[in-house]
Parts: C-alpha cells; sequence; structure tokens
C-alpha cells in the first residue's frame, strides 16, 4: 500500500515534538513495513524551512525512504472540489488550499493518509483512509 504522510506528523519526528514523536514514528515506520511512503511538493514546501539546504533535507527523505511526488490533476482537482464543499459550509478561511492539495494527492495517489488532522481529512476526502498517531495508545 502507498501511504500519504502529512505535514504534522513529519514534524513530530523532525523538530521532535516531546508528545508526539513516539506515537508519529511508529505510524510512519508501520505505514513504510505496508508499502511506499510518499509525500507531495506542498508538504516538501512545508517542511522546508526545517533544513539547512535542498541537499540536505533531500537525503533525509532518501534515508527515511520517502518519495516526493506532484499532486498531479487528478489530485488537484479533488483539492478543488472539497475546498468549494467547504467554503459552501460556510468553511472559514482557517484552511487553505494547500490543505485540500495534500488530502486531494492522498486520495488520488496513496491508500492511506498518515496525519494528526482527522476530523478535516475524514469529512472533506471521504474513502480516504486515516492513520492519526495521536490516537494511539
Amino acid at each position: 500500500m502507498i501511504s500519504a504522510l502529512d505535514t504534522s506528523v513529519l514534524l513530530d519526528v523532525f523538530l521532535p515534538d516531546p508528545l508526539f514523536l513516539q506515537n508519529s514514528r511508529q505510524a510512519i515506520e508501520e505505514a513504510a513495513l505496508d508499502g511506499q511512503l510518499v509525500i507531495c511538493e506542498p508538504v516538501y514546501a512545508e517542511l522546508a524551512s526545517q533544513f539547512s539546504s535542498a541537499s540536505r533535507f533531500d537525503s533525509v527523505l532518501e534515508e527515511i525512504g520517502i518519495e516526493v511526488e506532484s499532486v498531479g490533476r487528478s489530485g488537484a482537482f479533488l483539492a478543488g472540489q472539497a475546498f468549494k464543499a467547504y467554503r459552501k459550509a460556510g468553511g472559514k478561511r482557517e484552511r487553505i488550499i494547500t490543505d485540500f492539495l495534500i488530502g486531494g494527492h492522498a486520495q488520488s495517489r496513496a491508500g492511506c493518509l498518515v496525519t494528526r488532522d482527522r476530523g478535516f481529512y475524514r469529512k472533506y476526502f471521504k474513502g480516504l483512509v486515516i492513520l492519526d498517531p495521536s490516537q494511539r495508545g
């Protein structure tokens, strides 16, 4: 299975976050055992500020076994449709299109999204399997 990773779980590991580090690391490791790990370019952009150079960042991703992919047209279309539904339902600008691009990419390309933001993605990307490390015992 292909698992897409959200920015939140990778920041838990890279920073590291004392509350979520262990569960996020374990979720990423389990997803890697099940198959390929991917992130889309918006996740890459959100994480880039944590690294001194693109080559260092790329080597860390390679070490972990994470591939960077384009959102693609199908992912972008799904993102646009979900964003439209969000705004139509009264959604405020607290969510930006980047969140929707991450969900659209995951739904079009992967079988699962590893994220701590399960409510938003579950609501607007129905059928996308969500693995939430913060819900682990």
